[in-house]
C-alpha cells in the first residue's frame, strides 16, 4: 500500500454512495393509484349521467394524477420517483379506460 508523500495530489474519486440497507416497497403505491383509478372510474360510470360520463372521467384521472404525486411524495424516495409517477398515472389510464369501454358497450347494448 503506498501512503501520500508531500507533493502529492489525492484524487476524487467520484460520488459514493451507499446503498440501501433496506428499500421500501414501492409497488404498493403504484397498485394503490390503480386501485383508486377503478374504484373512480365505477363511481362516475355509476353516479354520472350516460351523457356526462366522457367529461367526469378527465376529471376522475387528474385526482389520480394528485393521488399519485402524494403517494410518491409521502414514500419518501428520490430514486425512482418519476417513473413511479408515470406509470402510476399510466396504469390509471388504462384502468379507467377499459372500465370506460365496458360502460360505454353497455349504454350501447341498452339503447
Amino acid at each position: 500500500m503506498r501512503s501520500v508523500a508531500q507533493g502529492d495530489t489525492v484524487g476524487h474519486n467520484g460520488t459514493v454512495t451507499t446503498p440501501d440497507l433496506a428499500p421500501p416497497r414501492t409497488v404498493a403505491g403504484v397498485v394503490a393509484v390503480w386501485i383508486a383509478a377503478a374504484v373512480a372510474a365505477v363511481l362516475v360510470g355509476v353516479l354520472a349521467p350516460v351523457d356526462e360520463r366522457a367529461m367526469w372521467m378527465p376529471v376522475a384521472l387528474g385526482g389520480c394524477l394528485v393521488l399519485a404525486f402524494v403517494i410518491q411524495l409521502v414514500l419518501g424516495r428520490v430514486r425512482g420517483f418519476i417513473e413511479r409517477v408515470a406509470v402510476s398515472v399510466l396504469g390509471a389510464l388504462f384502468v379507467m379506460g377499459f372500465i370506460g369501454i365496458g360502460f360505454g358497450l353497455s349504454s350501447l347494448v341498452g339503447a
